[in-house]
């Protein structure tokens, strides 16, 4: 069995740090732009709802294009190109105009989407081993949200200063040149194979998992990705309780803090099976979101109750931090080498799928009721938690029996 740190090689710090970069652009953006858009634009909540959909729904089209197109042309060349396209988000706030601003935020949202399943690729490619990869994809994700924690600090500041939204979004060109820099020191496809030879290959330390497994983990994905509406929800609750915008982006900072955090955390304290990993993706993952979000809920309908508030974005954190590491380490068992890049492109395509409904809805249910919206988002995230935890029996056996 490989050594604690055995996983943490130059590609895989070479990946991390690409996406730390990548997060403190692009999240900065995503922090603002629900207050440029509805506060500094006076545009009703439910377009901003429509902006999340778009970006997240047309993202789903890229996420499984992008898996096919990086079989075909090599993952690390589709990673590069996509993040190179990922500033366009950063222009959205250079014409007070809102169709401009959610059509520069669609369009980088789209290039990142499209080289999300190859960067995922490159991770897995870089560490073999199936058990620690949990922690490598942990790690990946907390500097991952590390990077959007500083973006909210960022944020806060620039709030704080009365700073123009349009030099704030522009700033975030700069890191995001930096991430897609650093994707270009990992190794090509030669060297890969070069550290990893064809005539030692790694034995994967699971049974065979039956197909259904993969089908329950894509439903209940899609189930997810139906709660999984963008952190500026929270923000736009916060900001809107009456302590002003820099309470929406305290609320910001705690979802990418709780999240980083559990991704680093968590995958420490995991068994190594995969029905155990399965189980904690529904309790710690799914339904966890269920109940930030019925706490989010509840505190705003509770006179805009601010401990349960901020206790529901914190929960609402951690478990987009579990989900965050659990998903894409339960597909790279399911669909392993010349189908990881198919896999994760599922993966990524049924999380934006629901996703694209999850933000239209909030945002027309926002405008009825605030409860009504966080309410919905709570009951299909349960729904995902019943399916995913639903599978856990069969795959149990048949580990059982493969023992």
């Amino acid at each position: 069995m490989s050594q604690p740190s055995s996983w943490r090689t130059g590609e895989v710090w070479a990946i991390a740090a690409s996406a730390f970069f990548a997060d403190l652009g692009y999240q900065a953006v995503l922090a603002a732009f629900p207050l440029f858009l509805v506060i500094a634009l006076h545009q009703p909540v439910w377009e901003y709802g429509l902006a999340a959909s778009l970006s997240y729904g047309g993202g789903a089209l890229f996420s499984w294009y992008g898996a096919k197109l990086g079989d075909r042309i090599g993952h690390r060349r589709l990673a590069i190109l996509g993040n190179s396209f990922i500033p366009l988000l950063s222009l959205s706030a250079m014409v007070a105009n809102p169709i401009w601003a959610v059509g520069f935020l669609t369009g980088g949202w789209w290039a990142r989407n499209l080289r999300s399943p190859s960067r995922r690729v490159l991770l897995v490619t870089a560490v073999q081993d199936e058990e620690q990869r949990a922690r490598a994809f942990g790690f990946l994700h907390a500097l991952d949200v590390g990077g959007g924690a500083l973006a909210g600090v960022a944020v806060l500041l620039a709030v704080l200063s009365h700073s123009d939204y349009r030099w704030l979004f522009l700033a975030t060109a700069v890191p995001l040149i930096i991430s897609t820099l650093l994707l270009t020191t990992t190794p090509r496809p030669n060297q890969a194979a070069e550290a990893q030879p064809a005539s030692d290959p790694v034995k994967p330390a699971y049974p065979a998992p039956p197909m259904k497994t993969t089908r329950s983990l894509l439903i209940a994905a899609t189930l997810y990705g139906f709660t999984f509406y963008s952190a500026g929800f929270p923000v736009l609750t916060l900001a809107q309780r009456g302590n002003g915008i820099a309470l929406g982006i305290v609320a910001f900072l705690l979802i990418q803090l709780t999240s980083a955090l559990t991704g680093y955390l968590l995958p420490r304290y995991l068994d190594t099976r995969l029905w155990r990993r399965v189980r904690s993706l529904g309790w710690f993952g799914y339904l966890a979101m269920g109940l930030g979000s019925g706490l989010i809920g509840l505190g705003y309908s509770l006179h805009h109750n601010l401990i349960l508030l901020l206790l529901g974005v914190v929960i609402t954190g951690y478990s987009l931090g579990a989900v965050e590491t659990l998903e894409p380490t339960v597909m790279s068992i399911l669909r392993s080498g010349s189908q990881a890049g198919r896999g994760f492109g599922s993966l990524s395509a049924a999380r934006s799928t629901g996703t694209f409904i999850a933000n239209l809805a909030m945002g027309l249910l926002y405008g009825v009721a605030v409860g009504l919206a966080y309410g919905y988002a709570a009951l299909l995230a349960i729904a995902a938690a019943l399916v995913m935890l639903a599978a856990v029996p069969a795959l149990r056996q048949r580990q059982a029996s493969g023992d």
